[in-house]
């Protein structure tokens, strides 16, 4: 996958905008980040809830990796885009957007 998709799949998902987080692209909902775009390093990084970090983790060890130190212990987690085919990017996608998401949108 490519950074561009990254905003295609984020701005796809109810009440998304796109803004920018320490000069990177970032994807919000309700002012809340819930992935921000590493371009340069093709690289996604995806507010998880600590449990889905470690089922993403388990499942795909050579795509996730926590974002280091108090960060990634919370649920920040890295993917790589160079090797992730677009269902692992939109599940990921969706998991960080409910995670931020307003129960009104997410429907749960």
């Amino acid at each position: 996958m490519r950074p561009e998709d990254v905003s295609a799949l984020a701005l796809l998902l109810p009440g998304v905008v796109e803004a920018a987080h320490q000069g990177h692209p970032d994807f919000r909902i309700g002012g809340r980040i819930f992935a921000t775009l590493w371009v340069e390093e093709e690289r996604v990084v995806l507010k998880l809830t600590p449990g889905d970090q470690e089922h993403l983790l388990a499942e795909a060890p050579d795509l996730f990796a926590p974002v280091p130190g108090a960060w990634g212990r919370r649920g920040w987690t890295n993917l790589d885009l160079w090797d992730a085919d677009e269902a692992v990017l939109r599940d990921a996608l969706l998991a960080a957007w409910r995670n931020v998401a307003p129960a009104a949108l997410d429907g749960d």
